[in-house]
């Protein structure tokens, strides 16, 4: 399904979690950020954020310079209240959804709005992001950098009392965006089995598509 062309919305839709303010997090962490998004766009999928500054900005700058597709999903309810208030950033995005729910509200649009979450360096608002995402059993990639959240998530997992088979940690920018498009390949592959009509195939429902 990866760059079909006649149906628009097998693109694959993949979030970018991280802070807003990236000053604890390296000097590494924006380049990262880049390169997640560089990535995203390389597989010709969709970019999705939080219509923030800092780490999903640059991951959001990283997706432009490729030619692919940024969509922001804003805490305020205009572009006025984005701008004026939250004093968020309206750059490197082609759409942004000004859901007017607040941060927390917006998170939840946010994850559930995307086939995959990745997470790079991050604070409270992250943590959020990734428990939702964790609840909901979205496809979960987290960078490990010099920054400290993905010793956080992992500490989270490890305490949650609850396995999750669809989280998967990585070094390597390129390599995590890669890898977790195969975790979305797959869940996909069960979302669309439970679509065929009585009696029907996956091959006879695969050449139908085409």
């Amino acid at each position: 399904m990866e760059g079909n062309d006649k149906h628009g919305h097998y693109r694959y839709k993949i979030c970018v979690s991280g802070a807003a303010e990236t000053g604890h997090c390296g000097a590494s962490a924006l380049e990262n950020a880049k390169a997640l998004g560089r990535e995203i766009a390389m597989h010709n999928s969709i970019l999705i954020t939080g219509a923030t500054t800092g780490f999903p900005l640059w991951s959001a700058m990283g997706a432009k310079e490729a030619g692919g597709v940024s969509i922001g999903f804003s805490p305020a309810s205009s572009e006025r209240e984005h701008v004026d208030v939250y004093r968020l950033p309206i750059d490197y995005m082609d759409l942004i959804v000004y859901t007017g729910f607040g941060y927390s509200g917006r998170d939840l649009l946010l994850t559930r709005s995307s086939d995959a979450v990745l997470f790079g360096c991050g604070r409270i608002g992250t943590v959020h992001e990734f428990t939702i995402a964790y609840e909901d059993e979205t496809p979960i990639g987290i960078l490990q950098g010099e920054w400290d959240m993905d010793e956080v998530l992992k500490n989270i997992i490890d305490k949650s009392n609850r396995t999750n088979s669809n989280v998967i940690f990585d070094t390597d920018p390129k390599r995590l965006v890669s890898r977790v498009i195969e975790m979305i390949k797959k869940s996909k592959k069960n979302d669309f089995s439970t679509l065929l009509h009585p009696g029907q195939t996956p091959e006879e429902r695969s050449r139908q598509d085409q």
